[in-house]
């Protein structure tokens, strides 16, 4: 059998002149598959392995671990408190420790005191070999967040058109619930994934489609697929575990942090953005792979986040179906993370972030706003895809902290020190 088409299928592309070549090309290769049938390219896309960031493709009767990516199930959080924002500058510091007495990031990041939630009761983690064998690891991480773009934030929201939550999934991994009208409120929100349990799981499942599909070329390669007849079928277990593994890690991280700060809660809304639905499209059930792309059904409520700095928002799909039901899953990368250390100094982003109001708990240099596009420009080109219904600000941000972070904190430590080595002594002069 061929594996690849001579011409790729047809594919809508959302914000065209600010997608870089490369994640376009990656997109083509993607539509070439003998397996794909339909795709979409989000105005947030940049280059990937495989599926490009903000590819969404639907193929027949065939998965690609690629195509969801190696952090299966990153995904956003929202809470929505009952109490007015300016609780947040009366009462800073209690957010500053909430979010640093509740919150752990990293690679290996592991909570000190394990936590209890029924997903690591769930019978798939006796399905699958790897999955048992990672099962020790995830209860440890579970409620914690990764490295990276990964965040936990406080901000401000602002809803202008009634969020009608009904606690039902509106499609796998996508919740909104309580009624939230209009007005202006406290909101919590999370960005992460599965944690290592996706990236092995990811990682096997990846290396058994390369065996199978060894001569596909080079370029290729991370596109290639399982049958859900075959080894497909095991993948979407293991897939669909570590997206209610991801869903219980948000859930407990937002539990914990809420507790912390005592406020009633009146409702939130969750969505998946790196994982594959079994959805009908023309008339035929397709897999569809969404690698970096919220879901966008009509009245599907999401969360599509900015910057550390730049507002996020709170939409309702419009279902529209040439992009497949998507939209963009944040403003998208317009540069590298290398390019960004090369290109910013920390002391002109905390002065942009002063200036904005947005306190930096910890986070990289590589995620800086200025290494992302524009995210107003680029809900503007995809608003015929969903209705801004909600506008967050951040205000209070905690991520990874990265070397260059550590680097600047372990100095100023150091210059702490010094100087009140030096009123000691000057003290004892004095004497």
């Amino acid at each position: 059998m061929d594996k690849l088409r001579d011409k790729p299928v047809p594919y809508e592309i959302w914000g065209k002149e600010d997608i870089e070549p490369s994640a376009r090309e990656q997109m083509e290769r993607a539509a070439q598959l003998s397996v794909s049938q339909l795709g979409a390219l989000m105005p947030d896309a940049h280059t990937g392995y495989g599926l490009p960031i903000g590819g969404v493709l639907a193929t027949k009767d065939a998965v690609i671990p690629y195509g969801v990516g190696v952090d299966i199930a990153c995904r956003m959080r929202m809470t929505i408190f009952n109490v007015q924002p300016y609780i947040l500058d009366q009462k800073k510091e209690r957010f500053r420790r909430a979010l640093e007495e509740n919150t752990v990031f990293g690679t290996g990041g592991e909570l000190f005191n394990r936590v209890e939630h029924p997903v690591m009761d769930d019978p798939a983690w006796d399905e699958l070999i790897l999955a048992k064998k990672l099962r020790g690891e995830a209860a440890r991480q579970l409620g914690t967040s990764g490295s990276g773009n990964h965040f936990v934030e406080f901000g401000v929201l602002k809803v202008k058109e009634e969020i009608n939550g009904t606690d039902d999934l509106q499609g796998e991994g996508s919740r909104a619930f309580g009624k939230i009208p209009p007005g202006t409120y406290l909101a919590l929100l999370s960005h992460s994934g599965s944690r290592h349990l996706g990236f092995e799981l990811a990682n096997y499942y990846t290396e058994i489609a390369m065996n199978i599909h060894a001569d596909l070329p080079k370029e290729y390669r991370h596109l290639a697929w399982l049958d859900m007849y075959g080894a497909g079928a095991e993948y979407w277990i293991a897939m669909n575990l570590a997206g209610r593994y991801a869903s219980a890690n948000h859930a407990v991280i937002h539990q914990r942090v809420a507790n912390a700060i005592g406020f009633d809660i009146l409702g939130g809304i969750e969505n998946h953005h790196n994982f594959a639905w079994k959805e009908t499209h023309q008339g035929e059930e397709l897999i569809v792979h969404r690698k970096g792309a919220t879901p966008a059904g009509l009245g599907v409520y999401g969360v599509i986040p900015g910057t550390m700095m730049a507002p996020g928002f709170v939409v309702r799909g419009k279902g529209k179906p040439e992009s497949l039901n998507s939209a963009s899953h944040g403003a998208g990368r317009r540069m590298s993370r290398q390019a960004a250390y090369k290109r910013f100094e920390w002391p002109d982003v905390q002065q942009r972030l002063k200036d904005a109001g947005v306190e930096l708990l910890s986070g990289g240099l590589d995620e800086a706003p200025g290494a992302y596009k524009d995210i107003r420009k680029v809900m503007e080109e995809q608003a015929d895809l969903v209705e801004i219904v909600a506008e967050f600000a951040p205000r209070v941000v905690k991520m990874d902290p990265d070397k260059t972070w550590r680097r600047r904190s372990e100095a100023a430590a150091r210059d702490k020190s010094g100087s009140k080595d030096r009123r000691d002594k000057k003290d004892k002069r004095r004497g």
